[in-house]
């Protein structure tokens, strides 16, 4: 299957809109539901055909649009977000090529996905602990690790590092559909225009 610039910028939005929601926890204790219920989802559709389908639409992924929109316009807000975004993308070439985690964490994601509709909500707190503990247990302990700083107060909750984790799971699986649909670094320097016109259609 041929990918195109569009597939590979709806991945990067699902990156940058899960480590967003990672920022925003960290720092506030709060994040929001309905960009955290989109992240979950794209983890539990490891078998779909397309990043559409994956990410169920483009408007599930508007948030992390918008911040591809303002990164490649020199305008972005958060500088700590594309390190952040850096450090999942390393991480996930680590993460491929050992195969036993790889295996593990398809394991928990059935076991947490079965959860999740028995809970009727994929977003649901025991669903996030469950997703939360499989990073925990598997991708945590490659290197790079991906260090998440902000307010210690929050960083101490139990309930708050579990979503963190859960959503860094996310964005190591958006960052596995990137490099499926041909996403290089070198497409950053060589390939930016291309890119920024296809955020520009997305976001239409």
């Amino acid at each position: 299957m041929s990918f195109s610039v569009d597939d590979r910028v709806l991945a990067l939005a699902g990156i940058a809109q899960a480590l967003q929601q990672v920022r925003r926890i960290a720092e506030t204790g709060h994040s929001e539901a309905a960009v955290v219920r989109a992240a979950v989802d794209s983890v539990f559709r490891i078998d779909a055909e397309t990043p559409q389908a994956i990410y169920g639409s483009p408007a599930n992924v508007a948030p992390g649009l918008r911040l591809l929109h303002n990164y490649f316009r020199n305008q972005a807000q958060d500088d700590a977000l594309p390190r952040l975004a850096l450090a999942v993308l390393q991480l996930e070439r680590r993460f491929v090529r050992e195969h036993a985690v790889v295996d593990k964490v398809s394991q928990g994601i059935e076991r947490a996905q079965r959860q999740a509709t028995e809970l009727g909500d994929s977003a649901h707190p025991d669903v996030l602990a469950a997703l939360g503990g499989l990073y925990a247990d598997t991708i945590s302990n490659l290197k790079p690790r991906v260090m998440v700083q902000g307010n210690p107060h929050y960083l101490g909750q139990a309930g708050v590092v579990a979503e963190i984790r859960a959503l860094l799971l996310a964005a190591v699986r958006s960052a596995v559909l990137w490099r499926q649909t041909g996403g290089q670094y070198w497409d950053f320097l060589f390939s930016r225009k291309a890119m920024i016109e296809a955020v520009d259609r997305q976001l239409r």
